[in-house]
């Protein structure tokens, strides 16, 4: 079974969710998962839930970067931090991956510094999973969305490239023959969104090994038009936010709507399977965590607010992704790019 390090430190509710949800791990599952970070803190909590050590070993760090630490400063300065002797630990082979609910930037950073890109990438991207509408046979519940926050600004070779990983991603994790791809975009012309945009519009088009489905616009998201999204990194980190927050406006809605009069309660009864339904779609804990695309190692970044539950389940999705050996289809991708 696959080994993943997990950074014990990193998270709004770090160590106690992080060494939880491994315990967890350890006890249903065969994954083997080193937990980084403090050895006193961490055993402590261990000693309060069932684990089994066999599949689970502390590895001991000092430092920790908080989430409000700048990246690139905490990187330089702390290098016993949890979250960077995790990803040596990937890095030197002792582990097959990584998992950290920790500062974006520095997860992005320390994985720059310390895994090499895959050949012929520019540029790593941060993909998301979210939760759409399905339109045709086979189609994952779960959309993928990249980048969303490693990049900024990019060329048409990077939003190519982040094309043929994502597409790579979705055959091995979502078990799609051939994933739909779309470029997020202002309209659905090919001669909308500016040079770059256009231009990446021409090559994926022209991309062998691609199944391209043309832009996609703001309200394409949530349907089954496209498996893949591919944007650069500004625009996906906002369209990400916008959607993490539905659910917690549906929410507020309802509870201001039934505060108001007796008969919209009643309708809020009658529509609670479909509420529901809705909020489990959009909770982030279901869905593990984001990968980060184009390192020959992998790296699973989870959301900071996590729990035991999604600290489980990203685990979980590292060694799926190490068994199917993602990068290794990512590679085989690149290689075909025209």
């Amino acid at each position: 079974m696959p080994t993943i390090a997990l950074d014990a430190m990193g998270g709004d509710h770090a160590p106690d969710a992080i060494v939880r949800g491994a315990a967890l791990v350890s006890t249903t599952t065969d994954i083997e998962t080193l937990l980084v970070g403090d050895v006193e803190r961490v055993q402590a909590i261990l000693d309060q839930v069932p684990y089994n050590p066999e599949h689970l070993a502390i590895v001991p760090a000092t430092g920790v970067i908080d989430m409000g630490d700048d990246p690139r400063e905490a990187v330089r300065t702390k290098k016993d931090a949890s979250l960077l002797v995790a990803i040596r630990a990937a890095a030197d082979g002792r582990a097959d991956a990584v998992v950290s609910a920790g500062n974006t930037g520095a997860c992005i950073l320390g994985a720059a510094g310390h895994f090499t890109l895959l050949p012929g990438i520019r540029r790593a991207a941060l993909a998301s999973v979210y939760p759409r509408q399905t339109e045709h046979e086979g189609q994952d519940r779960m959309a993928l969305l990249l980048d969303v926050g490693a990049t900024v600004r990019c060329e048409a070779d990077e939003l190519v490239q982040f094309a043929l990983m994502g597409s790579a991603y979705a055959r091995r994790i979502s078990k799609v023959h051939e994933p739909r791809i779309g470029l997020l975009n202002m309209g659905a012309e090919p001669s909308k969104g500016g040079p770059i945009l256009v231009e990446a519009y021409r090559r994926l088009r022209e991309q062998t090994g691609i199944n391209f489905v043309g832009n996609v616009e703001g309200h394409d998201l949530v349907r089954g038009k496209a498996d893949v999204i591919v944007c650069e990194g500004l625009l996906g980190n906002v369209t990400l936010k916008h959607l993490e927050g539905v659910s917690g406006a549906l929410e507020d809605l309802a509870k201001a709507a039934a505060e108001q009069r007796l008969v919209w309660r009643v309708g809020l009864r009658l529509l609670s399977q479909g509420i529901d339904r809705v909020q489990a779609l959009t909770d982030y804990t279901q869905y593990g965590g984001s990968p980060i695309l184009g390192f020959d190692r992998l790296f699973i970044k989870c959301h900071g607010r996590s729990n035991a539950h999604a600290i489980a389940n990203a685990v979980k999705v590292a060694a799926k992704a190490v068994r199917d050996r993602v990068p290794d289809e990512i590679r085989d991708a690149l290689g075909r790019m025209r």
